[in-house]
């Protein structure tokens, strides 16, 4: 036996085959996918981060970069490889035949923590104080669920009925207004979002990982559910953990959030059903 510095420092007395318990890939790594990446490793969500990508030398050197900070890390191994399906939410699930619970977009979830956000920013509280839902498309079409607008349990819309509609002296509309066109406000500035969607992604993979069932509003099949018959996927309170998606939190809607909703589900389906598989 050649004697090098390792086998006259260590001695083995065990042979161990070394598999993850568990293990995140992320695929593209653009400015979105490192910003996801970045953030579960910082959260410390698994035991092996892998990055999949179809620019080689991009791929490899994102891959690198992690690596070289590992110290400063506690997951170990960051592996990287260039296969992967880059697909939307809807096609996933048909194209790979998992059950509907594990298939999830990352739906509203960013847009109900901005709403938070503004909320808190408005009373003064912190956006972890503020409760309100963001549900339906993400983005332009979503819907603000006004009446389980709260604080502490209290109810801005039986403070403030006009709350959210026309007739409302203080604009609350507008929060939901900056919501929706927060992004392209920031696209225009820096030419792309990252962090934001990053940070939401790693909380979604938190909630999966450590089975803390928290209820999000992400994007998961509805059929049957707010009179929907159609196979479409749209953001609703949903609790999370280990097996994905086990349960819908049933939220109360009044009319014209149904009308909202019921819009979006005609617009998803009529482009998924000229999809052809």
């Amino acid at each position: 036996m050649a004697f090098t510095v390792k086998n006259q420092l260590i001695l083995n007395v065990l042979k161990e085959e070394q598999v993850p318990q568990n293990k995140i890939t992320v695929v593209g790594v653009g400015a979105v996918g490192m910003a996801c990446a970045i953030t579960i490793l910082t959260k410390d969500l698994a035991d092996k981060l892998a990055l999949v990508g179809v620019i080689e030398d991009k791929l490899k050197g994102e891959m690198m970069d992690l690596q070289h900070g590992s110290l400063f890390l506690k997951m170990p191994k960051i592996v990287s490889g260039k296969d992967y399906m880059y697909i939307l939410t809807y096609v996933a699930w048909k194209l790979s035949d998992f059950p509907k619970n594990r298939v999830i977009g990352s739906g509203c979830n960013l847009d109900s923590a901005h709403f938070h956000y503004l909320m808190g920013e408005r009373l003064g509280a912190h956006s972890l104080s503020c409760y309100g839902w963001v549900l339906g498309e993400h983005g332009d079409s979503s819907v603000p669920v006004w009446s389980g607008v709260n604080v502490a349990g209290m109810s801005l819309k039986n403070l403030h009925p006009s709350l959210g509609t026309d007739a409302d002296s203080e604009n609350w509309k507008d929060d939901h207004k900056q919501v929706t066109e927060s992004a392209y406000e920031v696209i225009k500035l820096k030419s792309y979002t990252s962090w934001a969607i990053g940070l939401s992604v790693a909380d979604l993979a938190e909630s999966i990982m450590k089975t803390l069932r928290r209820v999000h509003p992400i994007s998961t099949m509805i059929k049957g559910v707010y009179g929907i018959s159609e196979d479409v996927f749209l953001s609703v309170p949903c609790l999370l953990g280990q097996n994905g998606i086990s349960d819908l939190v049933k939220v109360n809607l009044n009319l014209e959030e149904e009308s909202h909703l019921k819009k979006s589900t005609d617009t998803l389906w009529g482009i998924q059903k000229e999809l052809q598989f």
